[in-house]
């Protein structure tokens, strides 16, 4: 299978690589830019694990192809962090106590900072709209929510 040519930008760094037509956005980023922070979870888009931001927007990685990254501008957890210093969204998430396992965390807080960037200050109800599409098993929402909450509050 002949291999096509993708360059977008990811983390802020400028990136140029050869992706096979069918390789998952998710596989990419873990496998060929060792971004581990994205989780795959059901592989169905279902979960929100390896929710990432692309060009602004939360999306599950698992369902788009490495190829449709041509030109896009795609944000991991990794990329959040500024001179070493943490992301208010992080900040909040660990302040509030809104990590438990650790597995659905870095999809959580993405999703978390596209609402933030697009709404600083949204209502509970936005919160909880705009966080419905990431799956928890550990944490029963209330602390995430706060986490966003307290985040858009700074």
């Amino acid at each position: 299978m002949n291999k096509i040519k993708i360059t977008c930008t990811v983390n802020g760094e400028a990136v140029c690589r050869e992706v096979y037509p069918n390789q998952r956005l998710l596989d990419f980023l873990r496998e060929e830019l060792g971004l581990t922070s994205v989780k795959e979870g059901c592989g169905e888009g279902e979960c929100g694990a390896c929710t990432v931001i692309f060009n602004g927007e939360p999306v599950t990685s698992c369902c788009m192809l490495a190829g449709q990254a041509e030109g896009a501008d795609i944000v991991t957890l990794e990329g959040l962090s500024k001179n070493g210093e943490m992301d208010k969204i992080q900040k909040a998430f660990i302040e509030v106590g809104a990590v438990q396992c650790g597995f659905c965390t870095p999809g959580m807080v993405l999703t978390a900072k596209a609402l933030l960037d697009k709404n600083p200050h949204p209502t509970m109800d936005e919160i909880k709209l705009a966080m419905s599409g990431n799956l928890c098993r550990c944490t029963g929402y209330a602390k995430i929510h706060q986490a966003v909450a307290k985040a858009a509050a700074e």
